[in-house]
């Protein structure tokens, strides 16, 4: 197959640092191209690929100064797909809503990996324009606000088997990875350390729109000592972050749509204690991969139980369920339904087109047959 994959370009694909929809971007790529398949990656400069790049913006917009106006570098993304859409297979985008209306008329396959939350107001009534456009969820929970959208597939997000590595030996501390939002908890993560007497690492991106977040609630608790905020991670310095702590703390009061930081704790034997939101119920596997909790009393018991675990099932779960070699031969089953679909084909279960479905899918599985 031809696939062409279509990025985001407010971070380079991968993100040098912060950035998780460019990340599995990367990833999923390279991982097509080691099955065999020829891909072309639409991202911006500065991307690094085993895929042919079509770099669309010189640099990633979020580092660009002076900044780089972002209609005009979407406009020339969609051009530049447009441009080659007859040389591909099928086309699938990241890009969550706006490159559709063009995409439907291309006369390619196309598929639309929604990445963030559907729960934001008035989505039903925009996305009533996209019923007939095939979607793929990144979880089973991310569907449920718009459950009546043309879902063909869920498929989990994926990393590369060896880029982490596993210590079987428990850590110290607990550690908190993501955004300095209300929404992902970091000040919940502090209250349960500290009850806990534990330190606690934080690594995290300070969003533009947080920054009173963070100096009011966040930058008073920081002593350098019990709680010690050490900026935003690169992929070599996640490593030693997340293999040598005690636990990884997931207190989000938001429904994630999946959560890279659970799987990146597995991948590196450290067990996840997160609340049941979102996508949680579907990515922790509740006693072997760590505990679901759905209080700061549970989390703290939970943290006197981490010792339990056994940090080889951890990794052996994330080996089973979340590589990027399963996440690869997920899309081009998906992928080789849709090109199946467009072509008037039979599918090998007699499924002759996309299949709406608006109830959620197994996991790992979906409309096609396989």
């Amino acid at each position: 197959m031809h696939i062409a994959q279509i990025a985001p370009l407010a971070e380079s694909v991968p993100p040098s640092h912060y950035g998780g929809t460019e990340r599995v971007v990367s990833w999923l790529a390279d991982e097509l191209v080691s099955l065999g398949d020829k891909v072309t990656l639409f991202a911006s400069g500065g991307s690094k690929t085993k895929a042919e790049l079509v770099a669309v913006s010189p640099k990633p917009l979020r580092l660009s100064r002076p900044p780089i106006d972002p209609m005009s570098a979407l406009t020339a993304l969609l051009e530049s797909v447009a441009a080659r859409a007859g040389e591909f297979d099928v086309i699938h985008c990241h890009l969550d809503w706006i490159h559709i209306p063009l995409f439907r008329r291309l006369g390619r396959p196309f598929v639309t990996t929604l990445h963030g939350r559907l729960d934001l107001p008035h989505m039903h009534t925009f996305a009533a324009g996209f019923a007939d456009a095939p979607f793929v969820s990144i979880s089973n929970n991310q569907r449920g606000p718009l459950a009546e959208l043309n879902f063909v597939d869920t498929i989990y997000h994926g990393l590369p088997e060896r880029l982490l590595q596993p210590n079987l030996q428990p850590g110290r501390y607990l550690a908190f990875l993501g955004r300095f939002t209300p929404e992902k908890g970091p000040h919940i993560a502090i209250k349960l350390a500290r009850k806990s007497h534990l330190p606690l690492r934080i690594a995290a991106k300070i969003p533009r729109m947080q920054t009173h977040y963070f100096k009011e609630q966040i930058e008073p608790l920081l002593d350098g000592d019990q709680v010690d905020f050490v900026g935003e991670v690169n992929e070599s310095e996640k490593q030693d972050f997340l293999s040598n702590a005690l636990a990884v703390l997931v207190p989000i009061d938001w429904p994630e749509p999946f959560g890279l930081v659970m799987i990146e704790a597995m991948a590196c034997g450290t067990p996840v204690i997160a609340w049941r939101r979102g996508s949680v119920p579907e990515i922790v596997e509740h006693g072997v991969t760590g505990f679901i909790v759905e209080n700061e009393a549970e989390a703290i018991d939970a943290i006197k139980r981490i010792p339990t675990l056994d940090r080889r099932a951890v990794r052996a779960a994330f080996e089973r369920r979340f590589t990027a070699r399963r996440m690869a031969q997920s899309y081009r089953r998906c992928f080789r339904g849709l090109m199946a679909a467009a072509d008037g084909k039979p599918l090998r279960d007699g499924v002759r087109q996309v299949v709406r479905s608006a109830g959620a899918a197994p996991a790992n599985r979906g409309t096609f047959a396989t």
